[in-house]
């Protein structure tokens, strides 16, 4: 078995870096001290999006797009600001590109109603075949 490379930084309380190093270099990006001021830049870009990603998410009331909820606020966004866009063909991509979204989430929905249909009367169903239990 070949051993994987670590990063060579050991931190303050004693433990290795456990980041793989980058080609040809001892050291993971974060550590490389001949890399400290793009790593820096790199940390302030990331809490910046961080920041902009939460200002972001309350402006436009985005739950996020793990659920049919989020992602029909995304759609609300994107068919309303492609609507205010001059007439063109970048605004009919949009609408197109949406619309069709737009459809297959439909589509999930109506199976989801669908299958929880179906489960509620598999469980009726089975319900009614058990036999009572005498207490």
């Amino acid at each position: 078995m070949l051993a994987r490379r670590q990063c060579v930084f050991v931190m303050a309380d004693g433990r290795a870096c456990r980041a793989g190093p980058q080609l040809e270099r001892p050291y993971c990006f974060a550590h490389d001290p001949e890399r400290a001021s793009e790593a820096a830049e790199a940390r302030r870009m990331g809490g910046l999006r961080r920041r902009k990603e939460g200002t972001i998410a309350v402006a436009f009331d985005l739950p996020g797009l793990d659920s049919a909820d989020g992602i029909r606020r995304v759609l609300d966004i994107v068919v309303a600001d492609g609507l205010g866009l001059e007439n063109g063909v970048a605004r009919l991509r949009i609408l197109i590109a949406a619309a069709t979204a737009a459809t297959g989430l439909l589509k999930v929905g109506e199976l989801e109603d669908r299958m929880t249909l179906l489960e509620a009367a598999l469980k009726q169903r089975s319900a009614a075949d058990e036999p009572l239990a005498l207490g």
